[in-house]
């Protein structure tokens, strides 16, 4: 995979941000290989997205970082550049469903996801075995209903201490109290089963079928103090009919639940996705 610096950036809408940025690149023999705008006409803030061949300019990170800030500046930018050559540090956690895990780990196994994987949470040892034998540690923390706190505490230790940049979901069937979603904003993934903002919480697929809805669905979203209601990242659907009961919406949803969380995680990794409010820019 080509290395490139990826440039991301969010501030007021004015005219000349493009230009500026061009010009600064193009004055150092910059490459531009992918470049993505955004204006939001509602809030007037301005997104973009560039990769920039990393071997096409003649300094390296840490200076293209110096010398891009005078830029940042001048326009008000939240910005980002990151290397593609290092990939981020991703915890992933689940209880005993395996299907999300599964697929991620096949996907990380096969390169397809660019990341590393330090280790795996889990509040069940259903799934060690499994998560071994792609040689990642395995951490089970078991959940005590009466003192949920202490699990949490170990939870955020591990994630401490492997220094991860990003926490994946992937059917870990617990609520983060409020502290970590504040402390990891932007950070945590989840895959909820179902097209939110329809059925939030518990037993999604019974709340569905209680309706008698024709389309299932799932939605990959980062993690907020409001339960299934953060940032969405990506969503699905699929058709379902009146001669479908639970199991087959569950048999039906988890295929859905896999792409959807596959994809999310995937822009997540590549710096497509962008924060704005409660919504996301996705490129």
């Amino acid at each position: 995979m080509e290395r490139v610096y990826r440039l991301t950036i969010s501030c007021p809408d004015r005219v000349g941000i493009v230009a500026r940025v061009g010009q600064f690149f193009s004055g150092h023999g910059g490459w531009i290989v992918e470049a993505n705008h955004y204006s939001d006409p509602v809030s007037n803030r301005f997104f973009m997205r560039h990769c920039i061949r990393a071997e096409s300019l003649p300094f390296g990170l840490a200076e293209l970082k110096s010398r891009f800030a005078e830029i940042a500046a001048e326009f008000d930018m939240d910005w980002h550049i990151n290397d593609s050559d290092q990939p981020k540090q991703v915890i992933l956690m689940a209880s005993k469903d395996s299907h999300c895990l599964v697929d991620l780990l096949h996907r990380w196994h096969s390169k397809e996801l660019h990341c590393d994987i330090p280790c795996v949470i889990s509040n069940h040892d259903t799934l060690r075995s499994l998560v071994e034998w792609h040689g990642i540690p395995f951490f089970h923390v078991p959940m005590d209903k009466d003192n949920k706190g202490e699990h949490f505490r170990r939870v955020n230790a591990i994630v401490e201490e492997h220094k991860a940049d990003t926490v994946v979901l992937a059917r870990y069937m617990q609520i983060l109290p409020p502290e970590l979603c504040q402390k990891y904003h932007g950070q945590v993934i989840n895959i909820h089963h179902s097209f939110l903002p329809s059925f939030a919480g518990a037993r999604p697929y019974h709340q569905a079928a209680e309706r008698g809805v024709k389309l299932i669905g799932a939605t990959c979203h980062y993690v907020t103090q409001d339960l299934d209601a953060g940032p969405i990242i990506d969503q699905d659907v699929i058709r379902i009919s009146h001669n479908d009961r639970v199991e087959d919406m569950v048999r039906l949803g988890k295929d859905v639940e896999k792409m959807v969380l596959a994809r999310g995680v995937r822009s997540h990794l590549e710096d497509r996705v962008l924060l704005h409010g409660n919504k996301t820019i996705v490129f």
